[in-house]
């Protein structure tokens, strides 16, 4: 019955375009598996790293160069504020000296 055998050969065709898509599934879920576990290891591995403080990434290098700057500038400023306010002092007490007769 050629209706009959329309219908198979449809059925067979489905059947095989289903089997395709299947597999182009199956590649896609590994690539995203094989994605994902590089991520948990890139994470696993920041964490690590994070924990012992050492740090590979020449910008975190940098940023700790800039900090440590800061903090050389914040004790350069502190310093000549206190000698500003030391000489301000001196001047002060000069023009209107004590009588500690």
């Amino acid at each position: 019955n050629m209706a009959e055998d329309s219908t198979v050969k449809k059925l067979i065709e489905t059947n095989v375009m289903l089997q395709h898509k299947m597999a182009d599934l199956l590649i896609a879920m590994k690539e995203t598996n094989t994605g994902l576990n590089n991520l948990v290891t890139m994470f696993s591995e920041a964490a690590a790293q994070i924990k012992t403080g050492k740090y590979d990434d020449p910008l975190v290098g940098k940023l700790n160069d800039l900090l440590e700057q800061n903090k050389n500038l914040a004790k350069g400023l502190i310093m000549l504020e206190e000698y500003i306010r030391t000489k301000k002092e001196s001047a002060a007490q000069l023009r209107h000296p004590s009588n500690e007769f």
